[in-house]
């Protein structure tokens, strides 16, 4: 383990116990009319959610995903006290235990819900939240905020860990972790203020009863999970076919995607178009797979002008596969005219400036720059001194001037010459699809 992400580990515990002590001490006791109905909440409420925990689902070798949160924020709500915080450790210490691969994994993945739940709680009692137990209307800002706060200091403590241990920008782990799932997680504010509001009413009973409901969430969670994790290995899978045909440019397409997914995010998309940047970019290539490009692709040197021809078509193929997907039919344009100049000399359709889509022309960069950071066999790869010399030379004439200038000014820029992707020419191994949601 890397001592930072140990140190990260300790960090969080001791963070843990700190707002555990902060619970006990600024939220006031239950009082001795409700201390007994606070412990049943508790006991009630853990035991669904050790029934949720022990269904979590596998989203990769790496994350494991529950539903336990619900009936956890639920039992926040009604027993607002150290007591919620002891549910959650007993009830999350033994499945993280028997579950993890390690001693160190099994103690964060505690220690962040209890550390989610208690700084969850100081909020709620801050804004003014009392326990529902107390109450005759439910007090909804207060739940609003319990509720985000729980989200966000989840959220932050486990992608602040990914991000150490896989030595990845937090945004980009913090952004797949969190944004993929957002609309899953406000679908669940309703379903705990439901759960609070039937166990405030019918007790241990209800609670129970409402379970079902419950399932039915985590399925959904798990479908929308299998669902990316197969359509994302699919298009990893096309690509690695494409590749294995031509030894040179192995990797070429995932080297291309992350760097158009950096060069979108510097001239300032949102989230959305840059996930499409990066998959229309995984996919620029994918017609390369057809027959007629074989011989071609295998052919060491410079191409003649007929092999030449025949390669400017791939983009036209490429739009020929990527078509055929329903849900990527809104990047067909961005694969088909990834080859337009900004000056009209590009191909297959000859377009100029402004209509070449932004997204091609994003891919336009990221694929040169991989071509000219690559070995190949008639020279050297180039490095980002004389890259930056070739953009400004092709500047207004092969790429898109204010992306060319937005590019270049930006403190980003060598990101795209990192050697975290290989760019020697050799076979790489796909990469996984992680994720992780607590």
């Amino acid at each position: 383990m890397h001592p930072s992400v140990r140190r990260y580990i300790v960090a969080t515990v001791v963070a843990t116990v700190v707002a555990t002590a902060l619970v006990a001490w600024l939220i006031p006791p239950a009082g001795p009319d409700f201390t007994q109905k606070y412990l049943r909440a508790v006991a009630c409420l853990s035991a669904v959610a050790l029934l949720t925990q022990l269904l979590g689902f596998s989203l990769t070798r790496a994350a494991k995903s529950s539903i336990s949160f619900v009936p956890f924020l639920a039992s926040a709500a009604i027993a607002p006290s150290w007591m919620t915080t002891a549910g959650v450790l007993l009830m999350t210490l033994p499945v993280q235990v028997t579950r993890s691969r390690g001693t160190a994994k099994a103690i964060f993945n505690t220690a962040q819900q209890c550390l989610s739940v208690s700084v969850a709680m100081l909020v709620y009692h801050a804004v003014g939240g009392i326990s529902l137990l107390k109450v005759e209307a439910f007090p909804y800002l207060p739940l609003v905020c319990l509720f985000a706060t729980f989200f966000t200091v989840n959220s932050v403590s486990v992608s602040g860990v990914v991000a150490l241990s896989e030595e990845r920008p937090f945004w980009d782990v913090w952004s797949v972790n969190t944004l993929g799932t957002l609309p899953y997680d406000l679908l669940a504010w309703p379903i705990i203020t439901c759960l609070a509001w039937i166990y405030v009413e019918h007790g241990m009973a209800g609670a129970f009863g409402f379970a079902v409901p419950l399932l039915g969430l985590r399925q959904l969670y798990k479908t929308n999970a299998d669902l990316e994790k197969t359509n994302q290995d699919l298009l990893e899978l096309m690509v690695a076919a494409i590749e294995a045909r031509d030894p040179y440019t192995s990797g070429h397409s995932r080297r291309v995607s992350q760097n158009a997914k950096t060069i979108a995010q510097i001239v300032g998309l949102r989230q959305a178009e840059v996930k499409r940047v990066e998959i229309a970019a995984l996919l620029h290539d994918v017609g390369k797979i057809h027959e007629v490009f074989a011989p071609i692709l295998s052919k060491p040197g410079r191409l003649t002008e007929e092999e030449n021809l025949i390669m400017q078509t791939h983009p036209i193929k490429s739009e020929e596969l990527v078509s055929k997907v329903s849900q990527l039919r809104d990047i067909v344009g961005a694969v088909r005219h990834h080859h337009e100049n900004w000056d009209g000399t590009g191909y297959p359709d000859g377009l100029a400036g402004e209509r070449i889509p932004l997204a091609s022309r994003i891919i336009m960069f990221a694929d040169t720059i991989d071509a000219m950071t690559s070995d190949r066999p008639y020279r050297k790869a180039l490095d980002e001194v004389a890259v930056r010399g070739e953009l400004m030379k092709y500047r207004a004439r092969q790429f898109d001037p204010a992306v060319c200038d937005a590019l270049l000014s930006s403190p980003r820029y060598p990101e795209l010459f990192e050697p975290s992707l290989r760019r020697s020419g050799q076979a790489d191994q796909m990469p996984k699809l992680r994720l992780a949601v607590q």
